[in-house]
């Protein structure tokens, strides 16, 4: 980050930074003036929310930027996870984005992964079986089928 970041928290939110939970007991803004891992509050997912591949990748690198003290063990899991991901989904526009996630996971980019993630949820869901709204996404083969 080589600006500052304004981020306006309202009563009682909460802000993840640097492994440290922050609670404001009334409207207020912040500003970072250094380059800091953070994560707001309304984009934290507990454990029982990872349903999917998707958001159990997201549930890894959130606990990089909530537990700095975990984040080798988090990393260590992310490197595991990403290959079999890749393998898992048929669709391009994952695909390419799962590989941009990932050079942002190497460049230390974690907040910006996270986001990308939260981007692919749409797409996740199609190639599922769910949600035919998203425009462009391949559905998954059946078993056994070809193109």
């Amino acid at each position: 980050m080589t600006n500052t970041l304004k981020i306006s928290l309202k009563p009682n939110e909460k802000i993840y930074i640097n492994g440290a939970v922050i609670r404001v007991d009334r409207k207020v803004t912040v500003e970072l003036m250094n380059d800091v891992q953070f994560l707001l509050e309304n984009h934290v997912i507990q454990a029982e929310e990872a349903s999917t591949p998707l958001k159990q990748l997201y549930f890894i690198l959130q606990v990089m930027l909530m537990n700095p003290a975990g984040a080798v063990e988090a990393r260590a899991m992310f490197r595991r996870s990403l290959p079999l991901l890749l393998a898992s989904f048929e669709d391009e526009q994952i695909g390419s984005a799962l590989k941009q996630i990932d050079r942002m996971v190497g460049e230390d980019h974690i907040y910006e992964a996270l986001k990308a993630i939260r981007a692919l949820y749409p797409l996740e869901r199609r190639a599922l079986g769910g949600n035919d709204d998203v425009q462009g996404a391949k559905r998954p083969l059946a078993v056994g089928a070809q193109y």
